[in-house]
C-alpha cells in the first residue's frame, strides 16, 4: 500500500481548552487527551512537523473573570496559567504515545516548560519533536487565537488547523440557527466583514497579511486532523 502523502509539511494545530473537557463540565478529561494524542501520533507518523497552541477555557477564561468584576489583565493572566496546565496534560498524553515533545511557555515557568526562543523551537521541530505552546504570547488582552497566528508565522507553518465543536464555518451559529449555511471555503475579508466567529479579527488579519491559510474543522469526528493534513475535504478553508 503506497504511503499517504501529506499536503502540508509543517502545521500549527489550535486546540481550545474545551477540547480537553470530554464529557466533563470542567477541567481535563485525561481519556480525551489520550484520544487527541493518538490522532496526533498518526499525523506525526506521516512525517508531518507539528506545533500546537493550547487554550485554557476548560479551567478559566479571562472574559469570565472580567464579567465577575476582576481586573482584565489579572483575569487574562489566570487564563494563561490555565493553558500551562493543559499543556502539561497534553505533553504527558503525547509522550505516553512514544512521541518526543517540548512544552514552550510564553510565561517563564522553568520547572515545567521551556521559554520561547524562536530558533531553538524551530530546531526542536526539525529534530522531530512536537511543540506544545502555552500561555499565549505571555501578555493579557491577546487571545490564544492571535498567539496561534503569531507562532505559526514565526515557525513558518504552512497552515493553521483550527479544531472546533462544529464542522466548519457557518453564516450563523449552527447550534442556535438551523438555517445557518456552511461555507466550504471563505476569504479572510469575508470572515471579517460578516463578523464570523472563526478566530478573532487580529488573528485573521495576521493570516491575511501573510497568506497563511486556516482550516476550521470538527475535532469530535475522529480522523479529521489526519484528513485535513492530507488535504482531503474537511471543514472550511479560510484563504
Amino acid at each position: 500500500m503506497p504511503k499517504l502523502k501529506p499536503a502540508y509539511k509543517r502545521i500549527l494545530l489550535k486546540l481550545s481548552g474545551e477540547s480537553l473537557l470530554g464529557k466533563n463540565p470542567y477541567g481535563i478529561d485525561l481519556d480525551t487527551a489520550k484520544s487527541i494524542a493518538r490522532e496526533l501520533k498518526e499525523v506525526y507518523d506521516l512525517g508531518v512537523e507539528i506545533a500546537i497552541m493550547i487554550g485554557g477555557g476548560n479551567i478559566f477564561r479571562g472574559v469570565s473573570g472580567t464579567e465577575a468584576g476582576m481586573d482584565r489583565a489579572s483575569a487574562d493572566y489566570m487564563g494563561l496559567l490555565a493553558t500551562i496546565m493543559n499543556g502539561i496534560a497534553l505533553q504527558s498524553a503525547l509522550e505516553n504515545e512514544g512521541v518526543l515533545t517540548r512544552h514552550i511557555s510564553a510565561i517563564e515557568i522553568k520547572a515545567v516548560a521551556e521559554p520561547f526562543i524562536r530558533r531553538r523551537v524551530i530546531r526542536h521541530i526539525e529534530k522531530g519533536r512536537i511543540i506544545i505552546f502555552s500561555a499565549g504570547i505571555g501578555s493579557p488582552f491577546f487571545t490564544t487565537d492571535t498567539a496561534a497566528a503569531l507562532r505559526a508565522l514565526e515557525i513558518k507553518a504552512e497552515v493553521i488547523l483550527k479544531a472546533t465543536k462544529v464542522d466548519g464555518v457557518y453564516s450563523a451559529d449552527p447550534m442556535k440557527d438551523k438555517t445557518a449555511k456552511k461555507f466550504n471555503s471563505i476569504k479572510y475579508l469575508d470572515v471579517i466583514k460578516k463578523g464570523l466567529k472563526v478566530m478573532d479579527t487580529t488573528a485573521i488579519s495576521m493570516c491575511k497579511d501573510n497568506n497563511l491559510p486556516i482550516i476550521v474543522f470538527c475535532l469530535r469526528e475522529k480522523g479529521n486532523i489526519k484528513r485535513a493534513v492530507l488535504g482531503q475535504k474537511v471543514g472550511t478553508k479560510v484563504y
